[in-house]
């Protein structure tokens, strides 16, 4: 029996001058603007070459398929989430535990809310690519950047911040899985976040701490 050959998922190579970074990006605006335009089955390399104003070769310098492509959009739409995340923490570090979970939960979801079309699209590209590495790595991430900054809560120190880390990640991460990645309408206003922070900071004034 025959196996079919394995996708290629990596880029071909990545850009080293400034001129070629320009290229990338706008080839990475077009297979966005693509994607919410005609989903990822219609996606192709040309649709998205003709949207960047590139050739379809200049493209196939970069990523070799249709499918490295937007493994390489997912990798950078995680990265910037994880990067905006880990902003958040660094600049709530050493205040009360309960008001460092507030700002985490806000700026996660202001960049779900903001991206919410895209965050949607991207979602059934995980399931599409099987890119649960990629997320896994985002999650890491995630609860690393949380649980360092519990280590410094002014109110008392926590026994295993990572656990409670990977606790409140969960709890934030599949809330907006259930209201920004899928075709389900968010709670009216601000609620979703409001119900969700009191969740949060209810579970971390519980959680076990040496005053």
């Amino acid at each position: 029996m025959k196996t079919s050959p394995r996708v290629v998922l990596s880029p071909r190579k990545c850009p080293r001058q400034a001129r070629s970074a320009v290229t990338v990006d706008a080839i990475f605006e077009a297979t966005l603007q693509v994607l919410l335009a005609t989903g990822s089955t219609r996606l192709n390399t040309t649709k998205v070459a003709e949207r960047a104003g590139v050739s379809v070769g200049t493209l196939y310098q970069y990523f070799p398929n249709k499918q490295s492509l937007l493994f390489a959009v997912l990798e950078r739409y995680l990265d910037r989430l994880m990067d905006r995340l880990e902003a958040a923490c660094e600049a709530r570090r050493g205040g009360a535990a309960e008001d460092m979970i507030e700002g985490v939960v806000q700026a996660y979801l202001q960049v779900k809310a903001e991206e919410a079309a895209i965050s949607r699209a991207l979602y059934y590209i995980v399931i599409e690519l099987d890119a649960r590495e990629l997320v896994d790595k985002a999650i890491w991430r995630a609860e690393r950047a949380i649980a360092a900054m519990l280590s410094t809560a002014n109110d008392g120190q926590f026994s295993d911040p990572q656990a409670i880390a990977r606790v409140v990640f969960a709890a934030i991460h599949g809330t907006v899985r259930m209201f920004y990645e899928r075709d389900l309408p968010p709670m009216a206003g601000g609620d979703v976040e409001r119900q969700l922070t009191m969740m949060c900071r209810s579970y971390v004034a519980a959680a076990g701490r040496t005053p």
